[in-house]
């Protein structure tokens, strides 16, 4: 059953639940002459908000080029890879980290857990959110399609 829309709000449900049951996926952004850029990421998804959270690096090409075109695809799929999720929507960046205890950090501190539960030395990721020059990628559902699980 593929689906170009939400049709009904269990293919929604279905589609957003692949997304939710994951943590990894391939992050599309788009190079200046139009090809896409991917690259594989972690990844946090609040089914509330219906956003995805994932953490990058300033400087890197998926950053820059969300800087020049928010446009961004996300790509999950299933192990068997039967079924997947493609999210579109529009990159929303935050600062770059550049202080331990910072908004910035104290989110990309929310997404770790959200993803890979308790850090052993929390002061130690803190400054290094710092020194990599973190930031934070949420990228709200604006459309979803694939496959879903049966």
């Amino acid at each position: 059953m593929a689906s170009d829309t939400f049709d009904t709000d269990a293919v929604q449900n279905a589609l957003l639940g692949l997304v939710s049951e994951l943590d990894g996926g391939v992050l599309v952004t788009l190079k200046a002459d139009g090809r896409p850029q991917l690259s594989n990421v972690n990844h946090a998804y609040d089914p509330d908000e219906r956003t995805i959270r994932v953490s990058i690096t300033d400087g890197r090409a998926k950053t820059r080029n969300m800087r020049r075109d928010p446009r961004v695809s996300y790509h999950v799929t299933s192990a068997d890879r039967w079924a997947y999720t493609v999210v579109e929507g529009t990159a929303d960046l935050t600062p770059v980290a550049e202080d331990p205890y910072d908004e910035t950090v104290e989110e990309l501190v929310r997404l770790y857990r959200d993803v890979g539960g308790e850090h052993p030395d929390w002061d130690d990721y803190r400054a290094a959110m710092v020194r990599d020059r973190r930031l934070v990628l949420r990228l709200r559902v604006e459309r979803a399609y694939g496959v879903p699980k049966r």
